[in-house]
């Protein structure tokens, strides 16, 4: 269970964490959702398709995205908040590695910080964390969006991812983070080759191991397009469902995605087989 100022938030089943990217330049969805009514829109769509929690960022960290500076983050991020908070009623992350830009959309209604620095891109960030009692996602991430796939290399890297996040969720308990407030993220496609994000969701089990919630976000991501010949963003649903399946087999309990109606559908089967 995590509990947001929205309320709880039930893990006994996976929960469905619909994207909303308030950026011109995100990898599958760009320019979307930079107006507010249409970002309201989508997520009241994707509540009611399933989607128990939304993901909320304005800063790209596709490979290769250069960072924003906060204030124009905040300028992005908080008019599409304010839209997307006031049209549903379910928790909100929001997805920035600035402490700044967390402060500030926590006070406008975000329940939930994911940064995908796992709090090292801004010492403050786990502080802030602590200090507003709410959950954090700490992923895994080698190198910066700027340079993350350049040259991945790791000895063993599910030995290494899982090292990694069990550190860094020490280091939120230390800041004062409660341990049932943390959830970890593997970081799929964020530093990573296709073999990495392979092995990574092959052995899922290991990082679920730690005894945290597990955030899979997998949706679109470009090893799905290189497995299947190529294909982009917008033709890589099968591919991701495929995924998604075997995350949840795996005990993923959250999952970050684009499509969140099929997502339900791979979700309902997946959960079906897992209890059988």
């Amino acid at each position: 269970m995590l509990h947001t100022r929205s309320g709880p938030l039930a893990l006994d089943r996976v929960v469905l964490v619909g994207i909303l990217n308030a950026t011109p330049d995100s990898f599958s969805d760009g320019g979307r959702h930079l107006d507010p009514a249409r970002a309201a829109d989508a997520a009241a769509e994707m509540v009611a398709a399933g989607a128990r929690a939304l993901d909320l960022g304005a800063e790209s960290t596709r490979p290769g995205a250069m960072p924003v500076p906060a204030g124009e983050e905040r300028r992005r991020l908080l008019p599409v908040l304010a839209a997307v908070r006031a049209a549903v009623r379910v928790p909100i992350a929001v997805d920035t590695m600035k402490a700044e830009v967390a402060r500030a959309a926590l006070d406008a209604g975000a329940d939930v910080v994911n940064d995908v620095s796992a709090g090292r891109a801004d010492p403050a960030m786990l502080p802030l964390c602590a200090r507003a009692g709410v959950p954090v996602v700490l992923m895994h991430m080698q190198g910066t969006p700027a340079t993350m796939q350049e040259a991945p290399r790791y000895a063993d890297v599910v030995a290494e991812v899982t090292a990694f996040l069990a550190a860094r969720a020490a280091a939120a308990v230390e800041a004062g983070v409660a341990r049932e407030a943390i959830v970890l993220d593997p970081g799929i496609g964020f530093g990573k080759t296709v073999e990495h994000n392979l092995a990574l969701l092959a052995r899922l089990d290991v990082l679920a191991g730690l005894g945290y919630p597990v955030l899979v976000g997998a949706s679109r991501k470009g090893f799905i397009g290189q497995l299947l010949g190529g294909r982009p963003p917008g033709d890589r649903l099968l591919g991701t469902a495929a995924a998604l399946a075997l995350a949840v087999a795996g005990g993923a309990r959250l999952l970050r995605v684009h499509d969140v109606a099929a997502a339900r559908d791979v979700v309902a089967v997946a959960e079906a087989i897992a209890r059988a």
